[in-house]
Protein backbone atom coordinates (compact mmCIF):
# COMPACT_ATOMS: atom_id res chain seq x y z
CA UNK A 1 0.00 0.00 0.00
CA UNK A 2 1.52 3.48 -0.88
CA UNK A 3 2.34 5.50 1.49
CA UNK A 4 -0.05 8.81 1.97
CA UNK A 5 0.89 12.24 0.54
CA UNK A 6 1.78 14.89 3.16
CA UNK A 7 -0.54 17.82 3.53
CA UNK A 8 0.18 21.05 1.95
CA UNK A 9 -0.72 23.71 4.34
CA UNK A 10 -3.55 25.11 2.09
CA UNK A 11 -4.56 21.18 2.20
CA UNK A 12 -4.82 21.17 6.52
CA UNK A 13 -6.36 24.30 6.10
CA UNK A 14 -9.15 23.29 4.21
CA UNK A 15 -8.91 19.55 6.09
CA UNK A 16 -8.81 21.30 9.48
CA UNK A 17 -11.33 23.45 8.78
CA UNK A 18 -13.71 20.55 8.06
CA UNK A 19 -12.94 19.02 11.10
CA UNK A 20 -13.83 22.01 13.22
CA UNK A 21 -17.34 22.20 11.31
CA UNK A 22 -17.94 18.89 12.59
CA UNK A 23 -17.46 19.78 15.95
CA UNK A 24 -14.12 18.01 16.20
CA UNK A 25 -10.89 19.60 17.20
CA UNK A 26 -8.18 19.69 14.76
CA UNK A 27 -5.66 16.32 14.83
CA UNK A 28 -2.39 16.52 16.18
CA UNK A 29 -1.08 15.48 12.58
CA UNK A 30 -2.86 18.46 11.02
CA UNK A 31 -1.88 21.22 13.48
CA UNK A 32 1.39 19.44 12.87
CA UNK A 33 1.65 20.36 9.08
CA UNK A 34 0.19 24.20 9.42
CA UNK A 35 3.37 24.86 11.41
CA UNK A 36 6.03 27.25 10.20
CA UNK A 37 9.21 25.99 9.41
CA UNK A 38 11.57 25.98 12.41
CA UNK A 39 14.20 28.18 12.18
CA UNK A 40 17.59 28.90 14.84
CA UNK A 41 18.75 31.89 16.34
CA UNK A 42 21.27 34.66 14.72
CA UNK A 43 24.27 32.86 12.25
CA UNK A 44 27.44 33.39 13.92
CA UNK A 45 28.39 36.38 11.78
CA UNK A 46 27.72 39.95 13.87
CA UNK A 47 25.36 41.79 13.45
CA UNK A 48 25.45 45.31 12.07
CA UNK A 49 24.11 48.45 13.80
CA UNK A 50 21.02 48.35 12.44
CA UNK A 51 21.00 44.84 11.83
CA UNK A 52 20.55 44.06 15.77
CA UNK A 53 18.06 47.32 15.87
CA UNK A 54 16.00 45.95 13.38
CA UNK A 55 15.55 42.50 15.59
CA UNK A 56 13.09 44.84 17.55
CA UNK A 57 10.43 46.40 14.91
CA UNK A 58 7.89 44.88 12.39
CA UNK A 59 7.48 46.70 9.35
CA UNK A 60 4.00 47.61 7.18
CA UNK A 61 3.14 48.37 3.63
CA UNK A 62 0.68 49.67 1.21
CA UNK A 63 -0.95 48.12 -1.45
CA UNK A 64 -1.24 44.19 -2.89
CA UNK A 65 2.68 44.09 -3.43
CA UNK A 66 5.37 44.44 -0.95
CA UNK A 67 7.69 47.38 -2.96
CA UNK A 68 11.73 46.38 -3.28
CA UNK A 69 12.73 48.44 -0.04
CA UNK A 70 11.06 46.06 2.35
CA UNK A 71 12.04 42.89 0.51
CA UNK A 72 15.67 44.44 0.69
CA UNK A 73 15.20 45.58 4.40
CA UNK A 74 14.12 41.53 4.75
CA UNK A 75 16.76 39.69 2.83
CA UNK A 76 19.65 42.27 4.38
CA UNK A 77 18.09 41.65 8.21
CA UNK A 78 16.51 45.16 8.83
CA UNK A 79 13.43 44.01 10.06
CA UNK A 80 11.93 40.98 12.59
CA UNK A 81 8.76 41.00 10.31
CA UNK A 82 5.70 42.46 8.70
CA UNK A 83 2.26 43.01 9.72
CA UNK A 84 -0.61 42.68 6.86
CA UNK A 85 -3.79 44.77 6.63
CA UNK A 86 -6.75 44.10 4.56
CA UNK A 87 -5.41 46.29 2.08
CA UNK A 88 -2.77 43.98 1.55
CA UNK A 89 -5.17 41.21 0.78
CA UNK A 90 -7.34 40.29 -2.43
CA UNK A 91 -7.28 36.96 -1.49
CA UNK A 92 -5.83 33.61 0.24
CA UNK A 93 -3.69 32.19 -2.64
CA UNK A 94 -2.50 36.33 -3.10
CA UNK A 95 -1.28 36.46 0.34
CA UNK A 96 0.34 33.18 0.28
CA UNK A 97 2.00 33.91 -2.17
CA UNK A 98 3.43 37.37 -1.25
CA UNK A 99 4.62 34.95 2.02
CA UNK A 100 6.19 32.84 -0.02
CA UNK A 101 8.48 35.23 -1.22
CA UNK A 102 9.29 37.39 2.08
CA UNK A 103 10.57 33.71 2.94
CA UNK A 104 12.27 33.68 0.25
CA UNK A 105 13.96 36.81 0.44
CA UNK A 106 14.59 36.24 4.22
CA UNK A 107 16.75 32.90 3.21
CA UNK A 108 19.47 35.69 2.70
CA UNK A 109 19.34 37.13 6.05
CA UNK A 110 21.79 37.01 8.58
CA UNK A 111 19.41 36.29 11.24
CA UNK A 112 17.91 32.68 10.55
CA UNK A 113 15.28 32.73 13.06
CA UNK A 114 11.50 32.97 10.93
CA UNK A 115 10.25 36.12 10.06
CA UNK A 116 7.20 37.33 12.51
CA UNK A 117 4.46 37.36 10.36
CA UNK A 118 1.65 39.01 11.62
CA UNK A 119 -1.97 40.52 11.29
CA UNK A 120 -5.46 41.10 13.22
CA UNK A 121 -7.31 38.05 12.93
CA UNK A 122 -9.63 38.75 15.91
CA UNK A 123 -12.87 37.26 14.30
CA UNK A 124 -15.99 39.16 13.33
CA UNK A 125 -15.88 42.30 11.90
CA UNK A 126 -12.16 42.40 13.10
CA UNK A 127 -10.61 40.40 10.69
CA UNK A 128 -7.93 40.47 7.43
CA UNK A 129 -8.17 37.35 6.45
CA UNK A 130 -11.70 35.91 4.62
CA UNK A 131 -12.49 32.48 6.85
CA UNK A 132 -12.35 31.65 10.59
CA UNK A 133 -13.18 33.31 12.98
CA UNK A 134 -16.60 34.22 11.60
CA UNK A 135 -17.59 34.74 15.06
CA UNK A 136 -17.03 37.71 17.31
CA UNK A 137 -15.43 37.89 20.83
CA UNK A 138 -18.58 39.07 21.69
CA UNK A 139 -21.00 36.56 20.19
CA UNK A 140 -18.47 33.47 22.10
CA UNK A 141 -18.76 34.77 25.39
CA UNK A 142 -22.74 35.25 24.72
CA UNK A 143 -23.02 31.57 23.46
CA UNK A 144 -24.97 28.76 25.15
CA UNK A 145 -21.12 27.50 25.23
CA UNK A 146 -18.28 30.46 25.33
CA UNK A 147 -15.27 28.14 26.29
CA UNK A 148 -16.30 25.40 23.38
CA UNK A 149 -16.75 28.59 20.69
CA UNK A 150 -13.56 30.11 22.54
CA UNK A 151 -11.84 26.99 21.14
CA UNK A 152 -13.75 26.81 17.54
CA UNK A 153 -12.48 30.48 16.78
CA UNK A 154 -8.98 29.57 18.45
CA UNK A 155 -8.52 26.75 15.99
CA UNK A 156 -10.07 28.80 13.39
CA UNK A 157 -8.01 31.54 13.57
CA UNK A 158 -4.66 29.88 13.95
CA UNK A 159 -5.46 27.34 10.83
CA UNK A 160 -6.16 30.18 8.91
CA UNK A 161 -3.15 32.22 9.16
CA UNK A 162 -0.90 29.28 9.35
CA UNK A 163 -2.64 27.69 5.78
CA UNK A 164 -1.35 30.82 4.21
CA UNK A 165 1.88 31.34 5.78
CA UNK A 166 1.41 33.75 8.96
CA UNK A 167 2.59 32.32 12.43
CA UNK A 168 1.61 35.18 14.49
CA UNK A 169 -2.29 37.26 15.56
CA UNK A 170 -2.32 40.12 17.26
CA UNK A 171 -5.49 38.58 18.86
CA UNK A 172 -7.52 38.17 21.18
CA UNK A 173 -8.47 41.26 23.04
CA UNK A 174 -8.93 40.86 26.49
CA UNK A 175 -10.72 44.16 27.47
CA UNK A 176 -13.41 43.64 30.19
CA UNK A 177 -16.14 46.20 28.71
CA UNK A 178 -18.19 48.15 31.12
CA UNK A 179 -21.26 49.68 28.49
CA UNK A 180 -22.73 48.53 25.73
CA UNK A 181 -21.26 50.45 22.78
CA UNK A 182 -18.26 51.46 24.63
CA UNK A 183 -14.81 50.95 22.70
CA UNK A 184 -14.23 47.77 22.88
CA UNK A 185 -17.62 46.69 22.49
CA UNK A 186 -18.74 49.03 19.78
CA UNK A 187 -17.23 46.22 17.31
CA UNK A 188 -17.94 43.56 19.58
CA UNK A 189 -14.38 42.73 20.93
CA UNK A 190 -14.66 42.12 24.20
CA UNK A 191 -16.24 38.85 25.15
CA UNK A 192 -18.10 39.70 28.20
CA UNK A 193 -18.34 42.66 30.96
CA UNK A 194 -17.18 39.82 33.48
CA UNK A 195 -13.12 39.32 33.85
CA UNK A 196 -13.64 35.73 34.55
CA UNK A 197 -15.34 34.73 31.22
CA UNK A 198 -13.17 37.05 29.62
CA UNK A 199 -9.92 34.99 31.30
CA UNK A 200 -12.00 31.69 30.41
CA UNK A 201 -12.20 32.34 26.54
CA UNK A 202 -8.99 34.55 26.05
CA UNK A 203 -7.25 31.68 28.12
CA UNK A 204 -8.98 28.90 25.74
CA UNK A 205 -9.00 30.54 22.20
CA UNK A 206 -5.12 31.36 22.77
CA UNK A 207 -4.17 27.60 23.84
CA UNK A 208 -6.15 26.45 20.54
CA UNK A 209 -4.80 29.70 18.58
CA UNK A 210 -1.13 28.41 19.75
CA UNK A 211 -1.71 24.75 18.94
CA UNK A 212 -2.14 25.33 15.36
CA UNK A 213 1.21 27.09 15.26
CA UNK A 214 0.31 30.57 15.23
CA UNK A 215 1.33 32.83 17.98
CA UNK A 216 -0.99 34.54 19.92
CA UNK A 217 -1.25 38.23 21.27
CA UNK A 218 -2.96 39.13 24.40
CA UNK A 219 -4.11 42.75 24.23
CA UNK A 220 -4.81 45.44 25.58
CA UNK A 221 -2.88 45.93 28.53
CA UNK A 222 -3.46 46.67 31.45
CA UNK A 223 -6.71 47.13 29.72
CA UNK A 224 -9.35 48.82 27.49
CA UNK A 225 -12.30 48.05 28.93
CA UNK A 226 -13.35 51.36 30.94
CA UNK A 227 -12.79 53.25 27.79
CA UNK A 228 -15.68 55.26 26.63
CA UNK A 229 -16.99 55.26 22.86
CA UNK A 230 -15.27 58.09 22.06
CA UNK A 231 -11.94 57.01 23.86
CA UNK A 232 -10.21 55.74 21.07
CA UNK A 233 -6.47 55.87 21.16
CA UNK A 234 -5.98 54.92 17.49
CA UNK A 235 -7.10 59.02 17.21
CA UNK A 236 -6.39 60.75 20.38
CA UNK A 237 -4.87 60.69 23.27
CA UNK A 238 -6.89 58.80 26.31
CA UNK A 239 -6.95 58.99 30.10
CA UNK A 240 -8.16 56.68 32.06
CA UNK A 241 -9.02 57.34 36.21
CA UNK A 242 -9.66 53.60 36.74
CA UNK A 243 -8.23 53.14 40.12
CA UNK A 244 -5.67 50.81 41.23
CA UNK A 245 -7.56 48.62 42.83
CA UNK A 246 -10.33 47.88 39.71
CA UNK A 247 -7.41 47.85 37.50
CA UNK A 248 -6.08 45.14 39.21
CA UNK A 249 -8.77 42.75 39.85
CA UNK A 250 -11.07 43.85 36.98
CA UNK A 251 -8.72 44.50 33.88
CA UNK A 252 -5.48 42.70 34.63
CA UNK A 253 -7.58 39.64 35.30
CA UNK A 254 -7.34 37.89 31.97
CA UNK A 255 -3.99 38.40 31.55
CA UNK A 256 -3.35 36.36 34.15
CA UNK A 257 -4.32 33.30 32.99
CA UNK A 258 -3.37 34.03 29.81
CA UNK A 259 0.41 34.03 30.93
CA UNK A 260 -0.25 30.74 32.77
CA UNK A 261 -2.19 29.60 29.27
CA UNK A 262 2.01 30.25 28.08
CA UNK A 263 0.29 33.41 25.39
CA UNK A 264 3.11 34.36 23.50
CA UNK A 265 3.08 38.12 23.24
CA UNK A 266 1.02 40.78 24.92
CA UNK A 267 0.97 43.99 23.61
CA UNK A 268 0.29 46.83 25.19
CA UNK A 269 -2.28 49.98 25.42
CA UNK A 270 -1.82 53.23 24.42
CA UNK A 271 -3.82 54.77 27.07
CA UNK A 272 -2.45 56.59 30.32
CA UNK A 273 -3.78 54.81 32.98
CA UNK A 274 -3.25 57.66 36.08
CA UNK A 275 -3.33 55.24 39.10
CA UNK A 276 0.10 53.46 37.47
CA UNK A 277 1.75 56.28 35.77
CA UNK A 278 0.13 59.41 35.56
CA UNK A 279 2.51 60.95 32.82
CA UNK A 280 2.98 57.95 29.89
CA UNK A 281 0.69 56.10 27.96
CA UNK A 282 1.00 52.44 29.16
CA UNK A 283 3.17 51.07 26.46
CA UNK A 284 5.58 53.80 27.07
CA UNK A 285 5.88 53.26 30.58
CA UNK A 286 8.52 51.40 32.60
CA UNK A 287 5.91 51.24 35.60
CA UNK A 288 2.83 49.80 33.37
CA UNK A 289 6.14 47.16 31.85
CA UNK A 290 6.74 46.58 35.45
CA UNK A 291 2.82 45.74 36.31
CA UNK A 292 2.92 43.49 33.35
CA UNK A 293 6.61 41.66 34.24
CA UNK A 294 6.48 41.80 38.10
CA UNK A 295 2.88 41.70 39.32
CA UNK A 296 1.92 39.03 36.85
CA UNK A 297 5.19 37.11 36.03
CA UNK A 298 5.18 37.61 32.47
CA UNK A 299 8.45 36.30 30.73
CA UNK A 300 7.31 36.73 26.80
CA UNK A 301 7.39 39.14 24.13
CA UNK A 302 5.96 42.73 24.47
CA UNK A 303 4.77 44.33 21.88
CA UNK A 304 3.47 48.22 21.22
CA UNK A 305 0.27 49.54 19.78
CA UNK A 306 0.49 50.95 16.07
CA UNK A 307 3.35 53.62 16.33
CA UNK A 308 1.69 56.21 14.58
CA UNK A 309 -1.68 56.08 16.94
CA UNK A 310 -3.29 59.52 17.77
CA UNK A 311 -2.70 58.87 21.21
CA UNK A 312 1.12 59.75 21.06
CA UNK A 313 0.82 63.15 19.14
CA UNK A 314 2.44 64.63 22.38
CA UNK A 315 5.41 62.08 22.28
CA UNK A 316 7.64 63.55 19.27
CA UNK A 317 7.78 61.32 16.08
CA UNK A 318 8.43 57.44 14.86
CA UNK A 319 12.05 57.94 16.52
CA UNK A 320 11.16 59.55 19.66
CA UNK A 321 8.66 56.65 19.85
CA UNK A 322 10.35 53.97 19.12
CA UNK A 323 13.51 55.04 21.21
CA UNK A 324 10.88 55.75 24.46
CA UNK A 325 9.21 52.72 23.57
CA UNK A 326 12.09 50.52 23.66
CA UNK A 327 13.71 52.40 27.22
CA UNK A 328 9.96 51.46 28.66
CA UNK A 329 10.61 47.29 27.96
CA UNK A 330 9.18 47.50 24.95
CA UNK A 331 10.38 44.09 22.87
CA UNK A 332 8.65 44.68 19.64
CA UNK A 333 7.93 47.99 18.31
CA UNK A 334 4.93 47.94 15.39
CA UNK A 335 5.15 50.08 12.62
CA UNK A 336 2.26 49.62 10.99
CA UNK A 337 1.34 53.14 9.02
CA UNK A 338 1.48 51.07 5.69
CA UNK A 339 4.80 52.75 5.43
CA UNK A 340 8.13 50.79 4.64
CA UNK A 341 10.30 54.32 5.62
CA UNK A 342 8.66 54.40 8.91
CA UNK A 343 10.02 51.01 10.04
CA UNK A 344 13.22 52.26 8.66
CA UNK A 345 13.30 55.99 10.67
CA UNK A 346 12.57 53.40 13.63
CA UNK A 347 15.19 51.16 13.44
CA UNK A 348 17.76 54.33 12.37
CA UNK A 349 16.78 55.78 15.61
CA UNK A 350 17.02 52.69 17.84
CA UNK A 351 20.66 52.24 16.36
CA UNK A 352 21.83 55.60 16.84
CA UNK A 353 20.40 55.37 20.37
CA UNK A 354 22.27 52.48 21.36
CA UNK A 355 25.31 53.72 19.54
CA UNK A 356 25.18 57.10 21.94
CA UNK A 357 24.00 55.16 25.22
CA UNK A 358 20.60 56.57 25.26
CA UNK A 359 19.79 52.97 25.37
CA UNK A 360 20.93 50.63 27.50
CA UNK A 361 22.50 47.93 25.52
CA UNK A 362 22.12 45.15 27.46
CA UNK A 363 18.08 45.72 28.48
CA UNK A 364 17.98 46.33 24.49
CA UNK A 365 19.72 43.38 23.53
CA UNK A 366 17.67 41.27 26.18
CA UNK A 367 14.63 42.40 24.40
CA UNK A 368 15.54 41.21 21.06
CA UNK A 369 16.85 37.47 22.95
CA UNK A 370 12.63 37.40 23.82
CA UNK A 371 11.99 38.36 20.19
CA UNK A 372 14.32 35.91 18.86
CA UNK A 373 13.27 33.00 21.17
CA UNK A 374 9.56 33.20 20.11
CA UNK A 375 10.77 33.67 16.42
CA UNK A 376 12.81 29.98 16.51
CA UNK A 377 9.77 28.53 17.73
CA UNK A 378 7.62 29.75 15.43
Amino acid sequence: MGSTPPLSRRGALIAGAAALAGGLAPTAGQAAAVRAPEGAGPRAAALTPQQRAAQCVIHSYAGLTPPASLMNAIEEGRTAGVIFFGENIENLSQIESVVRSMNAAHASSPVRAPLLLMTDQEGGVVRRLPGEPVMSAKDVGASADPVRWAGFTGSGAGMNLAGVGMNVNLAPVLDVYRKNGDFTDQYERSYSKSAAAVASCGSVFITAQQSAGVAATAKHFPGLGPASASQNTDLRPVTLTTSAATLRSVDEAPYRDAVAAGVKLVMLSWAVYTALDADRPAGLSPAVVAELRDRLGYTGVTITDALEAGALQSFGGTSQRAVAAAAAGMDLVLCSSRSVSQGDEAVAALSDALASGALDGADFDAAAARVNVLRAGL
